[in-house]
C-alpha cells in the first residue's frame, strides 16, 4: 500500500494514487449519468410511455446480473488496472452509438436499437466497482478507509450530480448526439487515468481455482456475515422499491410540466443532498451508533420518496429528492466503510461483485420496478407505494439482522 497513515481529515487526498482513482471513478460514473439523463429523455421522446422507462433498467439488468458473478473472479485474478482499462473502452462504445442513433446517420430510429446499445454498458459496468473497490484498498492503509470511503462518496456524488445536470443542459441546448458524445470523451479519459495509476497490486495465489468453486466461495463469505449482507441487504431493498428517479421523465412531462433542464436537476438533486452529507461525513466519519443510523438514514429515504410523489411543485419535488440524497449518502458511505473493513483483500473483486449485484443492480431492477408498477398504478400511486415498502424494509432489517443493529464500526478495524 501506498502513503502512511494519517489522521487528518483530507489525509487521503494527498496520495497520488488515491487522486488517481477518484479520476477514474468521478469520469466514469459521469460517463454513465449523462447516458442516463439523455436515454431516459430520448426513449420516452419517441414512446411517451413510463413503462418504457423502465425497459432502460432491464436492458441493463440482464447483461450486468450475467457477468458480474465472473467479473468479481477476473478482477481477483487478473491485473486491475488492464481490465478497468478495458471496461471504460467498453463504456466508450455505448454512447458512441446512441450518438450515431440519436444524430440520424444510422436512419429511422427504432428505440429497440437503443435498447441494444445499452446492453454493452450493463456488462462493462460490471467490472468497474469491483476493479475500484479492489484498488482502493491498495492505495489507502485502513486507518484511512472511512475517511477515504467519506471522500470517494463525495466525489461519487458529485458525478452525480454534474452529470445529469449537465447531460439535460446539453440536450435542451445542442441536443442529444451531442450529450452522447461528451459521456463517451468522459469514459476514455477514465481509461487513461486508470492506466497511470501507480499502485502495487497483489500477487495472483488463485490461478488454480476452479471459478464456479471461487465463486461460490465469495458467497459463502458474504452470505455468513450477518453485518455485511444486513447491509446489502437494506440498501439493495431501498434502492428497489425507492427508484422514484427513474420516472422523473414522467414526472417532468406530465405533472411538473418542465423540459429536459428540469429533468437533470431532477436527477442531480439526490447527488447534491450526497454530496453534502458526504462532507459533514468526512469531517466527522460514523463510528458509534452505526447501525441504528444506517437504520435510521433508510427510514428517512423512504418518507423523502413519499414526499417526492405527493408534490406537485418542481422545486419542492427537488428539495425532497435532494432529502433523499442526504439519507441515502448516509447509507453508502457506511456500507463502504463495512464492505471494505470486513473483505480479506484476495477476495475483493467477488465480494464487489456480490455487492454491484446487490446494490448496483438494484437500480436498473428498481427502473423495471417504477415502470411496472406506474404501468398498473399511475405514476404517484407507484411512487408512494415504493416510498412505503423501503421504511417497511427497514424495520423487518432490524427486527432480522441484530447484529446490524448494534453495529459500532470500531469492533471492525
Amino acid at each position: 500500500m501506498s502513503g502512511p497513515a494519517d489522521d487528518g481529515r483530507l489525509a487521503p487526498l494527498r496520495n497520488e494514487a488515491f487522486r488517481g482513482l477518484m479520476a477514474y471513478r468521478i469520469c466514469t460514473i459521469m460517463s454513465y449519468q449523462i447516458v442516463a439523463v439523455t436515454v431516459g429523455w430520448h426513449v420516452y421522446e419517441l414512446t411517451r410511455n413510463p413503462w418504457m422507462l423502465g425497459l432502460i433498467g432491464l436492458a441493463e439488468l440482464i447483461p450486468y446480473f450475467c457477468v458480474a458473478p465472473f467479473a468479481g473472479y477476473l478482477v481477483d485474478h487478473l491485473p486491475r488496472r488492464k481490465l478497468g482499462m478495458v471496461a471504460c473502452i467498453g463504456l466508450a462504445l455505448t454512447p458512441i452509438a446512441l450518438a450515431l442513433i440519436a444524430s440520424g446517420v444510422l436512419g429511422q430510429v427504432r428505440v429497440g436499437w437503443i435498447y441494444a446499445a445499452l446492453v454493452l454498458t450493463g456488462a462493462v459496468r460490471a467490472f468497474l466497482g469491483p476493479v475500484y473497490n479492489a484498488l482502493f484498498a491498495r492505495v489507502l492503509p485502513r486507518p484511512q478507509f472511512a475517511r477515504g470511503a467519506s471522500l470517494g462518496s463525495i466525489v461519487f456524488q458529485s458525478a452525480m450530480v454534474l452529470g445529469p445536470a449537465i447531460g439535460g443542459v446539453i440536450v435542451g441546448a445542442a441536443g442529444m448526439w451531442v450529450a452522447y458524445a461528451l459521456a463517451a470523451a468522459f469514459a476514455l479519459v477514465a481509461a487513461f487515468a486508470i492506466r497511470r495509476l501507480r499502485v502495487t497490486e497483489p500477487a495472483i495465489t488463485l490461478q488454480g481455482a476452479p471459478i464456479f468453486s471461487s465463486i461460490a466461495e465469495g458467497a459463502r463469505f458474504v452470505f455468513s456475515n450477518q453485518i455485511l449482507l444486513g447491509a446489502l441487504a437494506l440498501d439493495m431493498f431501498a434502492v428497489l422499491f425507492g427508484g422514484a428517479i427513474s420516472l422523473a421523465p414522467a414526472f417532468i412531462r406530465e405533472i411538473l410540466h418542465y423540459g429536459p433542464e428540469g429533468l437533470g436537476i431532477l436527477r442531480s438533486a439526490p447527488a447534491l443532498g450526497a454530496v453534502a452529507m458526504g462532507v459533514l461525513l468526512a469531517r466527522s466519519p460514523p463510528t458509534r451508533h452505526a447501525g441504528r443510523i444506517l437504520l435510521a438514514a433508510v427510514v428517512g429515504f423512504g418518507l423523502s420518496i413519499i414526499g417526492f410523489g405527493l408534490s406537485t411543485s418542481f422545486w419542492l419535488s427537488a428539495v425532497f429528492l435532494l432529502l433523499s440524497g442526504m439519507c441515502d449518502g448516509v447509507s453508502v458511505v457506511l456500507r463502504s466503510t463495512i464492505l471494505q473493513l470486513s473483505t480479506p483483500d484476495e477476495m475483493r473483486g467477488r465480494v464487489s461483485s456480490i455487492n454491484g449485484l446487490f446494490v448496483g443492480s438494484s437500480n436498473e431492477l428498481g427502473a423495471f420496478y417504477a415502470g411496472s408498477m406506474a404501468r398498473l398504478l399511475g405514476l404517484v400511486p407507484a411512487v408512494v407505494l415504493g416510498g412505503c415498502v423501503t421504511m417497511t424494509v427497514a424495520a423487518v432489517t432490524a427486527w432480522r439482522a441484530p447484529k446490524l443493529r448494534r453495529l459500532d464500526l470500531r469492533e471492525l478495524h
